[in-house]
């Protein structure tokens, strides 16, 4: 009954949207723009096919391996056969992180008979994680809820597993603040339990989903005032089984072996494409993804889809003989996951060459249903362009909201002050599949995957043709 009323309030808003002269949108125009382009990005199978050779014959691509300079290659005649007019690699060295084969764990625990019972633990090791080495650690287990109970009971932390309990919170309505709290265990739990003597630090992984036993990895950062203990995360299923024992009071000792470790620094590239503009050539719109994922899954959703769909911007426009005032960059992004040093070095880059950055989107957040724009730039523009939306409702988009961007395209914000949006899809599957080997091409539906584009080359017509 809610959506029925919000779907009514939200026609009513666009039915009796009537735009004034001192706006100069010809909305008439662009509807029929906005059409033509819909009937030719639903239609064209270039994005689907592009997203299925990266996937199954790239595969993964984490920075430093094999996988990404295979991605490299993919992306250039990606963007080649999507007509760009020019195709460049911009070089940047990367981390190279390695997982030294298969992460193992096990635990073990007496039950109410004496006996004593074994169970093996399906694992990640989380990025950037020092490993154990060959002889692994076997240690006892200590449950913790939350970074409260860790200060609370530290005297118990030396030279144990501590096992987190960070559960994804299902309350939140938003699946990005639930991320958000429960990654924080991810992210810096390891040096938070390093600081009172733990050996090494287990956590759940940070997804909402208990239907599968994938492990879901991702990069930790470690505070180097303390030592880089190893750390993983389990399956949610195992994770259950552990922490019921653990909960119940059961004496339980873990085992955990990971030969994960950092090899020097690789030269990778930011894959660049470049659409001419043919009034302001030296301004730069840029819309992109990033290229590499994490090893054991085929990086669909994160972030192939949003590779192939920056590139779509480029066929799509060509297909359609539209000619951008603006240069259109498509930026392919290397090392987004586990360093941000593509991202970094296109906005070094971009400053030393004292280039004039009109707009930069992104598309890191899975290829779903497309909902809405998060914008971060001035209050006054984004009121201007929320003109707009009504022109978007057909196709799915109905709000741009405040605050959006991308890791990305992040640091072009912060050093030249440039305009910054994320594509925000409907993202109640999407950690389902974040970081996991479940992350595969059959998990993007091809119809989500286009309206995704769509409105990413809708806004970059409109911002191309408006401003901001």
């Amino acid at each position: 009954m809610i959506r029925i009323v919000w779907l009514l309030a939200l026609l009513v808003q666009v039915l009796s949207f009537r735009p004034t002269r001192a706006q100069s949108f010809d909305f008439q125009q662009d509807s029929i723009f906005f059409r033509k382009l819909a009937d030719d990005v639903l239609t064209s199978p270039a994005a689907y096919e592009s997203l299925r050779v990266l996937c199954k014959t790239v595969g993964p691509r984490l920075a430093g391996s094999p996988g990404m300079y295979k991605s490299e290659a993919w992306a250039e005649k990606a963007l080649q056969a999507a007509g760009a007019d020019k195709v460049w690699k911009q070089a940047v060295q990367v981390p190279h992180w390695d997982r030294g084969g298969k992460d193992e764990a096990w635990y073990q625990y007496t039950d109410a008979s004496g006996k004593k019972v074994k169970v093996v633990l399906d694992v990640l090791a989380l990025g950037n994680s020092m490993g154990t080495g060959k002889n692994g650690l076997l240690k006892k287990a200590v449950l913790i809820h939350d970074f409260e109970e860790l200060e609370k009971r530290k005297e118990e932390l030396k030279d144990v597993i501590v096992i987190f309990n960070n559960v994804f919170n299902p309350r939140n309505l938003s699946v990005g603040q639930s991320y958000g709290e429960s990654g924080a265990y991810r992210r810096s739990g390891p040096s938070r339990a390093a600081k009172y003597g733990a050996a090494a630090v287990l956590i759940r992984s940070v997804t909402a989903s208990a239907n599968d036993n994938h492990p879901h990895t991702g990069a930790l950062a470690y505070d180097t005032a303390y030592p880089k203990i190893p750390a993983a995360a389990m399956g949610l299923k195992d994770a259950d089984q552990l922490i019921a024992q653990l909960k119940a009071g059961k004496l339980v000792q873990v085992y955990y072996k990971s030969m994960a470790h950092f090899k020097p620094d690789a030269t990778g590239h930011n894959i660049i494409g470049e659409f001419t503009g043919s009034e302001f050539p030296e301004k730069f719109i840029t819309v992109g993804g990033h290229l590499d994922s994490w090893d054991p899954a085929e990086g669909a959703h994160d972030d192939g889809t949003g590779c192939v769909q920056s590139i779509e911007v480029i066929r799509a426009f060509k297909a359609m003989g539209y000619k951008p005032r603006h240069t259109i960059r498509v930026v392919l992004f290397a090392n987004e996951e586990n360093g941000l040093r593509g991202g970094n070095q296109y906005a070094k880059e971009a400053k030393a060459k004292n280039e004039q950055h009109v707009f930069a989107l992104e598309s890191d957040a899975g290829g779903f249903t497309p909902r809405s724009f998060g914008f971060t730039l001035d209050a006054a523009k984004l009121e201007r362009i929320r003109q707009w939306v009504p022109l978007f409702v057909p196709y799915g988009v109905y709000q741009f909201a405040n605050g959006g961007g991308g890791a990305d395209i992040g640091p072009l914000n912060r050093s030249l002050g440039t305009p910054v949006a994320g594509l925000s899809p409907d993202g109640s599957r999407y950690f389902d599949l974040h970081h996991a080997r479940n992350d595969v091409f059959e998990a993007v539906n091809k119809r989500e995957l286009d309206l995704g584009a769509l409105n990413m080359a809708l806004l970059i017509y409109m911002i191309d043709k408006y401003g901001l």
